[in-house]
């Protein structure tokens, strides 16, 4: 799409002072994500702070066709906001507005700029809670939660963030505002049009509001992290942490090879005398001490584990979370990791595992894999590591290459090629692995219907 003469000077005048941006720097920032594959290029970006002036914006690049790229807060790792050809970013960052607390309903309107975090403190007080909750909190908005379906560490216990999403303002391509469901814990009216957009990654619509479902803060949390020797090991505590005297709030694990680009990142301590092959960090609620002493002293009279350790107090729950939520950041750190974000159903994973170890050893010598992930939920992130005497551009076309021996293994045993992160750019060309033609197909009318010409972040999750 070619930008019409005159258009930013124009699309400028409409909107108030300091709303569009040109600055080289700040365009650098606003048109990439997490992923740090793709070079942005955007000409130009918008920061609005009313659904109004984003409904204006789109109208005027419905009109000349203009392609727009939705931004939030950029942590995404799958290019879903990369302006990477001379695309309009629509930044949602100064969109942050946060309402007052519904305490009979049990909601919270805000727009989509609010970083997730800040709502998390600003229903704390009430003694309410919204329970998305992953390592990029402090960074990611609610929009971008919305559009890619987040999900994070908590999955396990509260499920994915449409599960707590009632209402939606979005705004089309054409301009028009939609009002999808408001506050409504039911509406039968129809097919729901909230969830269409849900998951979207902004190819279908702007969302610009949210009415959030809350629940109350979790009680009383105990942390535990366990080391065990193999991917069985994890399974085997897992079946017995499901049937444990508390309510399970969060089940995740790492491998050994993920501690040690942590410990090369950041000063920890370490968990244990001796390294193990995996670790289980565990986050349970309303446990009492001694139920909670006496499944322990079982996981361990059973072989469960080979080491653990239980919190005694809140700072050294946080250093044990750091262990966990420390790892991705600290791969960047470290190396340059080709990320996938997959999912298969739990009693799929051990074979899954040990057929991906078994193909890249074979077929990709040299290539470290780090694993870790929402393994109650069936999540892994499994991170590729470029070998240090690899160019980039041969790691890329390798690992690219590794992507379809991956995919093709996903397919096999029933999973999904991306599980919370989204397709974006990245995974585009590997749709086909968890899509039928059917599917596509439905996806395809559904864009040409709501976005005809197909200004919306054009190329992500479809091809053109």
């Amino acid at each position: 799409m070619s930008l019409p003469s005159g258009f930013l000077d124009a699309l400028s005048a409409r909107l108030p002072e300091g709303t569009l941006t040109r600055d080289p720097s700040q365009l650098s920032e606003l048109g990439r994500d997490w992923t740090k594959v793709f070079a942005p290029a955007p000409c130009a970006a918008v920061l609005p702070r009313t659904t109004d002036e984003v409904s204006a914006v789109l109208r005027a690049c419905n009109e000349a066709g203009v392609a727009v790229v939705p931004s939030g807060g950029r942590t995404g790792l799958a290019g879903g906001a990369v302006a990477a050809n001379g695309e309009l970013v629509l930044s949602l960052s100064r969109m942050n507005r946060m309402d007052a607390v519904d305490l009979l309903g049990q909601t919270v309107r805000v727009q989509a700029g609010a970083v997730t975090e800040a709502v998390h403190h600003h229903c704390a007080p009430t003694g309410l809670t919204w329970p998305v909750d992953f390592a990029s909190k402090g960074s990611s908005h609610v929009g971008g939660n919305i559009a890619t379906n987040a999900g994070g560490v908590k999955v396990i216990r509260y499920g994915l963030t449409r599960h707590w999403v009632l209402g939606l303002q979005v705004v089309l391509a054409s301009g028009e505002i939609l009002e999808l469901n408001g506050a409504l814990e039911k509406n039968n009216t129809g097919m729901d049009l909230r969830q269409l957009f849900i998951g979207s990654e902004g190819t279908l619509g702007v969302v610009t509001e949210a009415t959030l479902k809350l629940t109350r803060l979790p009680g009383k949390l105990d942390v535990m992290l366990f080391a065990v020797d193999a991917l069985a090991g994890v399974l085997r505590l897992f079946r017995e942490a499901r049937t444990g005297p508390f309510t399970l709030m969060a089940y995740e694990f790492f491998t050994d090879r993920c501690l040690a680009r942590l410990a090369r990142h950041r000063q920890i301590k370490e968990p244990f005398a001796t390294r193990m092959g995996h670790y289980v960090l565990v986050e349970v609620e309303n446990a009492e001490e001694s139920a909670l002493e006496s499944w322990t002293t079982k996981v361990f009279e059973d072989g469960l584990a080979l080491d653990g350790v239980l919190a005694q107090h809140a700072t050294q729950a946080r250093e044990l979370w750091t262990l966990r939520e420390g790892i991705s950041e600290s791969l960047s750190a470290t190396g340059m990791p080709h990320k996938n974000d997959i999912s298969l159903p739990i009693a799929a994973l051990e074979p899954f595992c040990a057929e991906l170890e078994s193909v890249f050893s074979s077929r990709y010598p040299g290539f470290e894999i780090c694993n870790f992930g929402h393994i109650g939920d069936g999540n892994l992130h499994v991170n590729v590591m470029k070998p240090d005497a690899m160019s980039k551009d041969d790691f890329l076309k390798h690992a690219k290459a590794s992507d379809h021996d991956m995919f093709a293994l996903v397919k096999k045993h029933g999973g999904s090629i991306s599980a919370e992160h989204g397709i974006g750019l990245l995974k585009r060309d590997f749709l086909s692995y968890s899509r039928t033609p059917a599917e596509l197909a439905v996806l395809r009318s559904l864009k040409q219907t709501l976005d005809p010409k197909g200004i919306l972040n054009p190329g992500k999750i479809l091809a053109p």
